[in-house]
């Protein structure tokens, strides 16, 4: 029983406080709604500094709301309203780009499968590339075994430097070519993920309604 007079009285101050609002705010007509940061809800003829970029309802003299008042946005929500913005914008220019470079989801595979042969072209170029060289590095190992340190003779004299200096070179001709054998492949797969994406977008862009 305490609870629910205590539960009364809250609503009667506040009541007061809302008709106190009103009364002050004759002259405008209307008072404001708004809520602290302690879920408190407050009414007024006007908005304290401190709340200036909550949120608030806009009352009429007879308590009803009339309007609506969003909060200040924060930094951190602009930027990312921004953001938004620019992928809807990317998305319509790529929208436009593909209704009015492809007629039908055949020839978005041809451009895809004539990109797909371009690279693997490449690769099988490569490849052979890389063959080569395997194979010059294996005949400069075999010679580099008569010179120290890989020679167990023990008379055996050093390594030219010229010998080392394409050893070393071709070992690092070799790890390139194969660091760009693997970029062209993650390519491939990046170019059949983005056609498979532009095609599925075609799709929905030509079953859609005009």
């Amino acid at each position: 029983m305490r609870k629910l007079l205590c539960a009364l009285s809250l609503l009667l101050v506040l009541a007061c406080a809302a008709g106190s609002a009103w009364a002050q705010s004759g002259d405008k007509g209307v008072a404001y709604r708004w809520v602290d940061e302690h879920g408190v809800v407050h009414y007024g003829d006007s908005i304290p500094p401190k709340y200036a970029r909550n949120s608030r309802e806009i009352l009429n003299s007879e308590g009803v709301a009339i309007g609506h008042v969003d909060a200040e946005k924060t930094a951190g929500q602009l930027a990312a309203e921004a953001r938004t913005r620019e992928r809807q914008s990317a998305q319509k220019q790529h929208d436009y780009f593909l209704l009015g470079t492809y007629t039908s989801v055949k020839d978005i595979e041809s451009l895809r499968d004539e990109r797909l042969s371009q690279i693997e072209a490449q690769q099988s170029a490569a490849r052979q590339y890389v063959q080569s060289l395997q194979s010059r590095l294996d005949a400069l190992q075999g010679h580099a075994r008569q010179f120290k340190p890989y020679s167990s003779r023990p008379n055996a004299p050093r390594m030219p430097d010229d010998l080392a200096q394409e050893l070393v070179h071709t070992l690092s001709e070799v790890r390139l070519q194969d660091q760009a054998i693997d970029a062209r492949s993650q390519q491939e797969d990046q170019v059949r993920a983005q056609f498979q994406s532009d095609i599925e977008r075609f799709r929905q862009l030509k079953s859609a309604p005009p």
